[in-house]
């Protein structure tokens, strides 16, 4: 059985779209989150993709929403808190499908 690949093993990523699935599940109060460490541990890994010219994009889900999209359930204030970890702007797609993920896509540059 082959063994999973690292950052090191993809080749080369610069002018590409890297999809990289992360738990955000972090704690949320009053629309700030109150513990970033996952954010943190992820930090690394969106870095280096980032230093070697990939265009990033995070895929997460965030609770479990019974009827639909809830603002409760927003990443938005996710996607602060990692720009705040970063030190570097995120952008917030409203959804991972249709013109506003295509959009906010092809807005992206590399790095």
């Amino acid at each position: 059985m082959a063994g999973f690949k690292t950052l090191d093993d993809i080749g080369a990523v610069g002018g590409k779209r890297v999809l990289v699935r992360v738990d955000l599940n972090v704690p949320v109060a009053d629309g700030k989150v109150t513990d970033a460490t996952r954010i943190e541990r992820i930090a690394p890994t969106i870095a280096e993709l980032s230093k070697k010219g990939a265009k990033v994009i995070l895929l997460a889900h965030f609770g479990r929403p019974k009827d639909g999209p809830s603002a409760e359930f927003s990443l938005e204030p996710i996607a602060r808190a990692t720009a705040q970890v970063l030190g570097r702007p995120v952008s917030f797609a409203a959804d991972c499908i249709g013109d506003k993920a295509a959009e906010a896509v092809a807005a992206m540059k590399d790095g």
